[in-house]
């Protein structure tokens, strides 16, 4: 099962540009489980897609779409398991590809960054998610689901959106200036909020995407949903303005927790996934375009 049940000419290694990694991973996850069944929902979900994009015009599975198959969960605890998710997003990135992580618990982002950091030493994390993610340590280890955006924030500039959700612990840490942070709520309170956050990144982006960002009325199949989230076309907006202004070196769609007999949300899912790489190879057709001939 490849993503988009594309043919096999447009899904070989060699010829994509892209490269999708499901990680069926959620040993931290402390409320509901279920993530790990995530990657194989959403492999599901987009053989049912249209991968025609009304709104770019364009098949962009014609880039090119290799699936990778899932990583082997590491028995050894998550620092173990960032390492393994380390060592096959560096092999991607050698290879010249754009990694497509597909979660899982939120702890996987944070081996994906460490090695984007090392390729692109410029990069900054988009962060996108109900919660902070910020403690230091959680349930004894700070390679939780929970100290995600903490490890990121010690390896890269990090912006946060739609935050709405954080310990006592979290709120002192963001209150020292060190990590952009919007929340749900200046976002809804703000015109052209999706300018503010794209200006706060730096060239090269890699996206971390926790699908508890958007409200629980339009994605319910979160472990921990939390009310007052953003909605469909406002998640695009952000998604279309920063692929648009930054180049998008790799990202990951995590804490999707299917429900039995509930398809939408993986198909939600799924259907964000094609949009993002939609909006990546919108640039990048806009910068051929621009260059020296």
């Amino acid at each position: 099962m490849n993503f988009g049940g594309i043919e096999a000419e447009y899904a070989t290694f060699e010829e994509a540009v892209f490269a999708v990694v499901p990680v069926p991973y959620d040993l931290t996850t402390t409320y509901q489980g279920g993530s790990r069944r995530g990657p194989n929902a959403i492999l599901d979900a987009s053989c049912h897609m249209e991968l025609y994009d009304e709104e770019l015009e364009r098949e962009t599975f014609q880039s090119g779409i290799y699936t990778l198959p899932a990583l082997e969960v590491e028995a050894g605890g998550p620092e173990r398991m960032t390492a393994a998710v380390y060592n096959v997003i560096a092999g991607l990135l050698t290879a010249g590809k754009i990694p497509i992580l597909l979660g899982g618990e939120h702890s996987i982002s944070v081996g994906a960054v460490r090695a984007m950091k090392e390729k692109y030493p410029g990069i900054s994390v988009l962060h996108l998610d109900a919660h902070a993610d910020m403690r230091d340590s959680y349930q004894g280890t700070p390679y939780s689901h929970a100290c995600a955006g903490r490890r990121i924030s010690e390896l890269c500039p990090i912006v946060q959106v739609g935050i709405r959700s954080m310990s006592a612990e979290e709120a002192a840490f963001l209150k020292t200036g060190s990590v952009k942070t919007y929340s749900a709520d200046f976002i809804s309170r703000n015109d052209a909020w999706e300018k503010k956050i794209r200006a706060a990144l730096t060239g090269d982006v890699y996206i971390s995407l926790d699908l508890d960002v958007l409200d629980p009325s339009v994605m319910p199949a979160t472990g921990t949903p939390e009310p007052g989230g953003l909605r469909w076309r406002d998640l695009l907006s952000v998604l279309r303005e920063v692929a648009g202004g930054c180049r998008v070196r790799g990202l990951d769609v995590v804490e999707l927790a299917p429900i039995p007999g509930m398809v939408a949300p993986d198909f939600l899912a799924a259907k964000l996934i094609y949009k993002m790489m939609g909006y990546i190879m919108e640039k990048e057709a806009v910068r051929s375009r621009n260059l020296p001939r």
